[in-house]
Order: C-alpha cells, then sequence, then structure tokens
C-alpha cells in the first residue's frame, strides 16, 4: 500500500478551537437509553429476552406508537434489524408481526454472496438508501470481522469507531446486542463476551435480568451512560399465554418487592384502572398472595378499598394455601 507523504507540516492544520464547533443537543430514540448516531449495546443471558425486547422497540418506532415510558415516537421511521441466528420467514417476520410492526419500514440486509461484518460498505449504503434511523446487529458477536479479535482492544475499538462514525453520519441510532459470559462475580458491564471495548465505545450499555421470583419477568436496566444521567429500569413479562408486555418503570430491581410504576398510566387512568391494569398485569405471570399485591399497590398510591373494588370486577377468585389468601384470575370474581 502506497504511504501518503506530506511534504511540508507547515500546511497543514493540525488542531481546531473549540470555539468554532457549532454546538447542539443529542437527539434521542428513547430517552436516556438510546441515542441518534451514537451506538448503544445491550446485553444479557441466552433466553432472558434481549432479541424480543429490540424487536418491540423496533415495531414501535416502525409503526409510531408509545415507547415504554410514555413518549409518543413523532413519525413512523425506517429500521434495519439483522439477525444472524433466526430466519426471517419462519422466525424473525411472526415476531415483527406480533409486535406490531409496520414490515413496509423494517428491512434487512441480504448476505447471501458475503457474510456481513461491522465494517461493511453495505451497512452504509442501505442507511442512506432508506434514510433508516435504527440499526440493530443481533448478536455483535456474528458480525466481527475476521481480521478483529473480539479480545484484542486495538482493533475492535477501529472497528466500531467506523461504525459509530456511520451511525453519526446518517443520524442513525446503532444498538448491538450482546451475549454475556456465565462469570456472576465483578461489574455487569464486564460480563459482555470479548473486549470491553465493546461496552467503552458504546454511549449506554443495558442490561435485560430475571426476576429472583417470577423468571418470566425481566427487567432492562441502564449500566452505563455517557450522554445523561443513567435511566430508571423498565420490567416486562415474557410468558406463553400473555406474550411480550410492557409493565412500566420500575421502583427497583432485585426480587418481588421492586415492582413498577408506569408513569403513563398514572397520568391518564384513574386510580380503579390503574388497579384493574396492575392486578391483570401482576396476576398474568402466576397467583399471588393477596396481602403482597395491596401492600405493592399502595407503594403506588392505590389504597386497599380500590384494590378489592377492582378484584371483584375484572373477575379475580381467593383460595387458601399455606394459611394465606391467594388471588387468580378467573371467572369466579369473589376476591377475598
Amino acid at each position: 500500500m502506497a504511504e501518503c507523504m506530506i511534504d511540508n507540516m507547515d500546511d497543514v492544520q493540525t488542531y481546531q478551537l473549540y470555539s468554532s464547533v457549532s454546538q447542539q443537543d443529542v437527539e434521542w430514540l428513547w430517552y436516556p437509553y438510546i441515542a441518534y448516531g451514537k451506538i448503544t449495546l445491550l446485553q444479557g443471558d441466552p433466553g432472558d429476552g434481549k432479541s424480543t425486547c429490540m424487536i418491540n422497540i423496533a415495531a414501535t418506532l416502525s409503526s409510531g406508537r408509545l415507547l415504554p415510558s410514555g413518549e409518543m415516537v413523532a413519525n413512523p421511521q425506517m429500521v434495519i434489524y439483522q439477525c444472524a441466528e433466526d430466519n426471517a420467514s419462519d422466525t424473525i417476520k411472526p415476531r415483527l408481526v406480533q409486535a406490531g410492526a409496520d414490515c413496509d419500514k423494517v428491512a434487512f440486509i441480504t448476505d447471501e454472496i458475503a457474510e456481513l461484518s461491522l465494517n461493511d460498505g453495505r451497512i452504509e449504503d442501505t442507511i442512506q438508501s432508506l434514510n433508516a434511523r435504527l440499526l440493530i446487529l443481533d448478536p455483535v458477536q456474528a458480525f466481527i470481522p475476521q481480521d478483529a479479535d473480539m479480545q484484542n482492544a486495538a482493533k475492535m475499538r477501529a472497528v466500531l469507531r467506523q461504525l459509530g462514525i456511520v451511525a453519526e453520519k446518517h443520524h442513525c441510532a446503532v444498538v448491538l446486542i450482546g451475549h454475556m459470559t456465565k462469570s456472576n462475580s465483578g461489574k455487569s458491564l464486564y460480563r459482555g463476551l470479548g473486549s470491553i471495548d465493546i461496552a467503552a465505545v458504546a454511549r449506554s450499555v443495558l442490561m435485560i435480568s430475571r426476576d429472583k421470583e417470577n423468571p418470566e419477568i425481566r427487567y432492562l436496566s441502564q449500566i452505563k451512560n455517557s450522554l445523561a444521567p443513567e435511566g430508571d429500569p423498565f420490567a416486562f413479562v415474557m410468558h406463553p399465554e400473555v406474550g411480550f408486555q410492557w409493565l412500566g418503570k420500575c421502583l427497583g430491581v432485585g426480587n418481588s418487592d421492586d415492582y413498577f410504576s408506569n408513569v403513563d398510566y398514572v397520568r391518564r387512568k384513574s386510580k380503579m384502572e390503574q388497579a384493574k391494569e396492575y392486578l391483570r398485569l401482576m396476576l398474568s405471570v402466576d397467583d399471588g398472595a393477596s396481602k403482597d399485591v395491596i401492600a405493592k399497590m399502595k407503594k403506588m398510591g392505590i389504597s386497599e378499598r380500590t384494590v378489592r373494588s377492582a378484584v371483584k370486577e375484572i373477575g379475580v377468585y381467593a383460595y387458601r394455601k399455606d394459611n394465606a389468601w391467594y388471588w387468580h384470575m378467573g371467572k369466579d370474581s369473589s376476591g377475598e
């Protein structure tokens, strides 16, 4: 490769004053979790719902609906969802349809001739051609170039820097979905497979974990944010019968007392409507002890009287187990 020689360095300006830089605010796809023009890393253990979570966010962006925190997507946007592990026809499209996506606004890059990699020119060409606002690479490990070792910090930084330039140039949010190591020791930030530089280059790092007592309930937490204060965790449920549902913003993460408080419900719905909705969500996964449900509702500002009235209206019935009353969603409306 021919080297570029500069004869006279005096003719080249090697600096720029910040006074000449136009200041601008960061624009967010979902504040403060995913920013336009930046790289976000979403990591978690296999099977915890990383892909399903991002498919639902992609569906929201493509169809112009409410984000989990209650903000409305101003205009439907183009999304590129690139998945290396699932089939487009029998897995990915059914998931998109179930999530309510506008499939005319969700695309993928064909890679029959050559496998796609992070520094592939087809990524920028497709973003520019579609004016895409969100690119999802799932999982990032499948798109590492052959000449870049995930454990090699220098090479990974170079590859990700190039991807970051493409994201910024086209004002496209890039989400890299990554698997985590099996180790339970150390900070979550360092459990991602490969070089820590993947998390270092990302401006936002998100992690999905399961509830300790109700594995169907998952938490989306932010463990790094270089652009804004870290956001509160959000909960969602993945269950064979109820499918995927956002539960809302969490009061905390770690045990069954750390439930959710969706600000959109608080703003738009009466206490009775909130109680009915929360009961359906809480009992969609498993039966709950009535005293525990009432205690959680009180944390959300809903009185026991309102809860018991809601129980009678939505078809919850009670039964005794281990000297305690439990609530179950059913046709019998006699709630203890």
